[in-house]
């Protein structure tokens, strides 16, 4: 039997109460809540849950993800593999299931709905209705992920409204995607079952979600953001909002985590009780997580903090195992054998290149920093030796997807935002397909960036007049199978270097990634073209 106590001011959210008091720890469980006369110098708190995050996103394996969490004070996630199941089907689900069993962490994965996203792109894997209904029989799998496809939901499309249906019959939530959806089409999206929306674009938009009596995710992560226009939700709204942080680059997770959130709010001058309502409490009732709450009889997951205003985690315990203290993870890194679904095969410069006559109109995506949302432009290109060109004096580059598994054409467009005025860079993390993805001011650099990546079956990379970097991903050519810090670092070099080439953008890498996301308005990239989101139809 394992026995031990731990006191501090103990921050009760339910009763919204703080009061010094010494937790009584048995095997993994609180069995007694004292109150104590004097107060400490720390405070005790439940431990934060990211509400809806893509794991992959962090180029981590979920073990390693856990690693870093924890030293902010998270305890958990609601993790869609939506990104390795688009790559891999059904075992790549289950490699994100096995991997995480294997840290002191509450994963809870969800039954990726839309694989692949969309018909218009190519994956490498299909989830059907029994396939999804298989994963939501699972004690492992806790909801349905986000039914992207809301169009289907409106339309009463048989395959997706089976899987909606797969979710009730196991009494398991239904997580939305429904960025901009608004009245009648909104409530019939409510109506179907869904839960949640972290796609908000505005106040007016997340206000009216709530009257259909969905939960609304306040969201920061790498690139997608919305906490500046949804945090005065928190006000009256709080046992209706989470915190998420959908897609976080490893730089970014080493920095902080939901614990950043919490400290926005606080400076916004958010009551304290409602924050952490939301950080805390809400996703635990709303999935049904097995978390500790502070509750006698809950498991011991919670987290030491100095004060209720720097949020400065001293110490976090998961289980009753503390796994983490003052910025140090205690998790141990475990070993992880590379699985894969990659067979591109390398290019050439002229596989880009785009015959016109003396003059190209050509649509434009405009890229939006810190937004999934693009634009749609027009615009006229110069041409020469009867080739379109790039016009990097007003930040027109080449955009190119190569299909990454199956030889094909390349797709090719052009997109303003990126402001590299030289090289080029490329990803195999390319949402939601993840074929290859690339920018650049020439084919010949284009053509190298994505080579560097096909050679390491999947990463991303930069290339300039002096050479090539890259980043290898050889899990699904998503994630690292390395120590997460040390892929954290290799990963802020290539962010660097991107933005040495000229980018303005946040997280270059990360709004790459989403310049193939379909699912998404207006103007985007798939392998097989371009891509109106309003229409939902290729160009």
């Amino acid at each position: 039997m394992n026995t031990f106590n731990i006191s501090g001011n103990l921050v009760d959210i339910f009763a919204k109460d703080i009061y010094p008091a010494t937790l009584h720890i048995t095997d993994g469980r609180i069995t007694k809540i004292t109150r104590d006369a004097q107060p400490y110098d720390h405070y005790i708190l439940p431990g934060f849950t990211d509400a809806h995050v893509h794991v992959e996103s962090s180029m981590l394996i979920p073990s390693e993800f856990a690693r870093l969490a924890v030293v902010h004070g998270t305890v958990a996630t609601v993790s869609d593999p939506h990104e390795i199941a688009n790559v891999m089907g059904e075992a790549g689900v289950e490699f994100m299931l096995q991997n995480g069993k294997q840290a002191p962490f509450r994963f809870c994965f969800g039954a990726p709905s839309c694989v692949p996203a969309t018909t218009f792109e190519t994956a490498g894997a299909a989830l059907d209705a029994n396939a999804v209904a298989r994963l939501l029989q699972r004690p492992d799998i806790g909801y349905l992920s986000e039914m992207m496809n809301f169009p289907g939901v409106l339309d009463h499309n048989p395959e997706v409204m089976a899987k909606i249906a797969a979710a009730k019959a196991v009494n398991k939530p239904v997580d939305g995607h429904a960025p901009g959806l608004r009245g009648a089409a909104a409530k019939a999206y409510a109506e179907a079952g869904i839960s949640t929306d972290h796609e908000c674009f505005t106040l007016e938009e997340a206000l009216e979600k709530m009257q259909y009596n969905m939960h609304i995710l306040i969201r920061e992560g790498s690139a997608a953001r919305n906490f500046e226009a949804l945090y005065p939700l928190l006000h009256e709204h709080a046992e209706k909002v989470m915190f998420c942080s959908d897609d976080k680059h490893p730089d970014s997770l080493v920095e902080g985590h939901i614990n950043l959130l919490v400290k926005r709010a606080l400076d916004k001058g958010i009551n304290l009780f409602n924050i952490l309502r939301a950080a805390c409490i809400n996703p635990v009732l709303h999935y049904r997580l097995p978390n500790g709450l502070l509750r006698e009889n809950d498991l011991a997951d919670f987290i030491v903090v100095d004060d209720l205003q720097n949020f400065n985690v001293l110490a976090t315990y998961i289980g009753g195992l503390k796994v983490a203290e003052n910025g140090h993870t205690l998790i141990q890194s475990v070993a992880a054998t590379p699985v894969n679904n990659f067979t591109a095969n390398e290019v050439t410069p002229a596989d880009f290149a785009v015959p016109a006559d003396d003059k190209a109109t050509v649509k434009i995506i405009e890229a939006i920093d810190g937004e999934l949302i693009t634009n749609a432009i027009d615009g006229t290109l110069p041409v020469e030796n009867g080739f379109v060109q790039p016009n990097l004096a007003d930040d027109i580059l080449k955009l190119v997807v190569v299909n990454r598994y199956n030889p094909a054409p390349p797709a090719v467009s052009f997109i303003t935002g990126f402001g590299l005025q030289e090289g080029a860079i490329a990803s195999s993390v390319a949402h939601d397909s993840h074929n290859i993805i690339a920018v650049g001011t020439s084919d010949e650099l284009i053509a190298a960036a994505v080579n560097a990546v096909i050679r390491e079956r999947g990463g991303i990379s930069v290339a300039t007049g002096t050479g090539t970097q890259v980043l290898a991903l050889p899990v699904a050519g998503l994630m690292s199978n390395l120590d997460g810090y040390t892929i954290a670092e290799q990963y802020s070099r290539l962010d660097h270097a991107a933005k040495a080439m000229g980018s303005k953008l946040g997280a270059p890498f990360m709004t790459l990634s989403f310049m193939a996301l379909l699912v998404i308005p207006h103007l985007k990239l798939s392998d097989l073209g371009l891509f109106d989101g309003d229409q939902f139809k290729l160009l």
